[in-house]
């Protein structure tokens, strides 16, 4: 069985994970960097209170239920349970999430619990689960985002919200989010983001409406070099978020 992908790939579904071997290495060899404030990691850092603040319009975080899907290191994952909610961290990179929980015990961040498994295999085990999913830039990093976004729908329960970031593929991005951020300003290390796997809004959009989920609104993530500024606003960027609910019925 094949399954489309955003990308108009075949991805073969049953027992393939869905993930890419050389991503997961290149995210697991700079694991440790992950709570370096001035690290590898740094951006993710200061954009964090951003996508946070815009995603607290539309939820209220005590006593929900959360999955941060790609948790990477748990920097999202523990802003939200700092906020109330009972937060579930997913990844495939084992040594990212060796860090995230060693930072929990460290940081005695609360209501955090991370697991090694797919978001696939996840959605099986508990569907329609979750008050609230997160998916932050993983989509461009994954052979079938499509499955994902699939899966994010089944594990989000009715009239909840599930968010999503990622990169728009368009010369601006090519220009502002690889050339300058990877090769120019070093922002983020040479080879992060691979411009044929970026995913336009309308794709996206698209993806989302097919997994059964209604689309509600997105947002641009702006960053201006000469200022070192980032902020949120409608219009054409190269990060975008969307926010996504699944109906009551």
């Amino acid at each position: 069985m094949l399954s489309q992908g955003i990308h108009g790939s075949e991805v073969p579904i049953g027992g393939a994970v869905n993930a890419d071997p050389l991503e997961l290495a290149k995210f697991s060899a700079v694991a440790h960097t992950w709570w370096d404030l001035d690290g590898q990691f740094k951006p993710l850092h200061r954009i964090n209170p951003l996508r946070l603040g815009w995603m607290t319009q539309f939820v209220q975080w005590p006593e929900t239920t959360v999955l941060d899907v790609g948790c990477g290191g748990g920097i999202l994952s523990d802003a939200m349970a700092r906020k109330g909610a009972r937060v579930t961290g997913a990844d495939l990179s084992a040594n990212a999430l060796a860090v995230a929980r060693l930072h929990a015990l460290e940081a005695q961040s609360p209501f955090v619990d991370y697991r090694e498994i797919s978001v696939e295999a996840l959605a099986k085990e508990l569907p329609a689960h979750f008050d609230i999913v997160t998916c932050m830039e993983m989509l461009e990093h994954v052979p079938d985002p499509a499955s994902v976004v699939q899966a994010c729908a089944q594990l989000v329960k009715p009239g909840g919200w599930v968010f999503f970031s990622t990169l728009s593929r368009t010369p601006r991005t090519f220009l502002t989010a690889i050339l300058a951020a990877e090769y120019l300003l070093k922002l983020v290390p040479r080879g992060t983001h691979e411009y044929e796997k970026l995913i336009l809004p309308s794709e996206l959009t698209r993806t989302i409406r097919q997994s059964g989920l209604n689309f509600h609104s997105s947002i641009g993530l702006h960053y201006n070099p000469l200022s070192d500024r980032f902020w949120l606003a409608s219009g054409p960027s190269a990060n975008y978020m969307v926010a996504a609910k699944r109906p009551l019925t």
